[in-house]
């Protein structure tokens, strides 16, 4: 009997998992250098938390999470997002004042897989809570794009629009829904079956965007305040030197975000796996998860995606690949000392002949090979055509030179 991973997951390895190595490593040194500690959260929460947080109409809470009943009763849900949760645990800690948090780890919803969308999936994102103010979002919008940068995605691009509030919103979704109540006739199932719950949802269907080209903006309909708060955002991306366009049908998947809403898009892939992340400002979810009020803004990126996009070559899997003509247990000691000189290292501990090591050198991908042919402390360094004889203990600086 064998098993394999259940529909819409995977195993991931090497080299794969290699370049999942380097995503999440340049994470944490990205979130960490714009202020944003880690937070850890359940991976399964009270099913109401998502139901009155992310959306009882939304597709996450009616067709795509996966929720179950425990033993006392109690309805709980695999988390199938990360702000309703990391909000929470702001709330249950009483802190007050601008907070922040940054998180990553799986996700689950029940969608149907292909390439960048998994049942099980993985997540990075943060969270800046109570704040109000307009250089917040630009903030964590910078992060993100920084973060991206940095990891490789390709042909990344900014999209930003603005949801208005619950001032100005109301009237411009009665307006929306009037134009969508007179081209019923061209929309599809979907999308009719919406106008009445969530016509803003209508904006995001890709099968009905042909025929709403002339639709309503919201960026029309916005109050002063949202208006004022909008033209800020964008006054600071454009000093932060952060290129983005407007586009008016961006009002992303849940319920939650109100005023800035924006993604991050990865322009040289197809259209159905475009999106490497998003988010926006959420004023109201703390109060509508019976909290206090708690203004907010944050993203999530698909670790998933960002890997689709930037590909999975990160170079060598280790700098020096150790061979030993003396064995494993001279050739352990060796390695210990590179690694602890902060060098990536490995070596063959089964004993196999030198040219099954060399070979094995060269499928790591190896930066270079030392070579250890006595008990002593001589060692012979490669590094393409380059040969030295030297003590090990000058390995690490020899090669900090050239590596």
């Amino acid at each position: 009997m064998s098993f394999r991973p259940p529909k819409g997951t995977d195993d991931i390895g090497a080299p794969a998992s290699t370049r999942w190595r380097d995503v999440l490593r340049q994470w944490d040194t990205w979130a960490d250098r714009f202020g944003y500690p880690l937070v850890m959260t359940p991976i399964f929460e009270s099913t109401d938390l998502f139901e009155r947080g992310v959306g009882e109409d939304t597709e996450v809470v009616t067709k795509q999470m996966y929720t179950f009943t425990d033993r006392g009763g109690r309805s709980l849900t695999l988390r199938p997002e990360g702000t309703a949760g990391v909000v929470r645990a702001f709330l249950d800690s009483g802190a007050r004042g601008p907070w922040k948090g940054a998180y990553s780890g799986p996700m689950f919803r029940h969608e149907r897989p292909q390439a960048g969308r998994r049942r099980q999936f993985w997540q990075l994102g943060v969270e800046y809570l109570d704040v109000d103010g307009p250089a917040a979002d630009a903030e964590v919008i910078e992060l993100g794009y920084r973060f991206l940068s940095a990891v490789d995605v390709p042909g990344l691009e900014v999209v930003i629009n603005s949801l208005g509030d619950t001032v100005c919103r109301p009237g411009y979704v009665s307006t929306l829904r009037s134009y969508l109540e007179a081209k019923r006739d061209v929309l599809c199932d979907d999308s009719v079956s919406i106008i009445d719950v969530n016509p803003l949802r209508v904006l995001d269907c890709t099968v009905c965007a042909p025929v709403l080209t002339d639709a309503p903006a919201m960026k029309d309909h916005l109050c002063q305040p949202c208006a004022a708060h909008y033209g800020l955002v964008k006054k600071s991306l454009e000093n932060l030197r952060i290129p983005f366009r407007e586009d008016a049908r961006l009002v992303r998947g849940l319920d939650y975000y109100t005023r800035t809403a924006f993604e991050y898009i990865a322009t040289q892939l197809d259209a159905a796996q475009n999106a490497v992340g998003g988010g926006g400002r959420y004023d109201g979810l703390a109060e509508s998860i019976g909290g206090r009020r708690a203004p907010g803004v944050g993203f999530a990126l698909g670790v998933d995606r960002i890997v689709l996009a930037s590909g999975e070559d990160v170079g060598p899997q280790v700098d020096v690949y150790l061979v030993s003509e003396t064995g494993p247990e001279d050739a352990l000691i060796a390695a210990s000392v590179l690694r602890l000189a902060g060098l990536r290292v490995d070596f063959d501990s089964e004993g196999r002949k030198v040219e099954a090591q060399f070979k094995t050198a060269g499928r790591l991908g190896a930066r270079a090979v030392v070579v250890q042919k006595g008990q002593g402390d001589e060692v012979d360094v490669r590094i393409d055509e380059e040969r030295e004889q030297m003590a090990l203990e000058a390995v690490p600086a020899w090669l900090g030179t050239r590596l």
